[in-house]
């Protein structure tokens, strides 16, 4: 048996205009889907995430985002 996907949730939730959590960059449906997820599920959550995070970083640093 495999051990459940942990939330990513830091406890720094802040959700912007666009309903993004700014502490996991997750979206507003994405974590109330979290709790009942499937571990595909909740993989693909988390690659949205980091997506997000990183165009965040991008935005910040002045960077192009493709």
């Amino acid at each position: 048996m495999t051990t459940p996907i942990p939330s990513p949730c830091i406890r720094n939730c802040c959700l912007d205009e666009d309903d993004i959590c700014l502490g996991c960059f997750r979206s507003l449906e994405e974590i109330l889907q979290w709790g009942g997820a499937s571990e595909r599920r909740r993989r693909a959550i988390l690659a949205r995430a980091a997506e997000r995070c990183r165009q965040q970083q991008l935005r910040r640093s002045g960077g192009a985002i493709p």
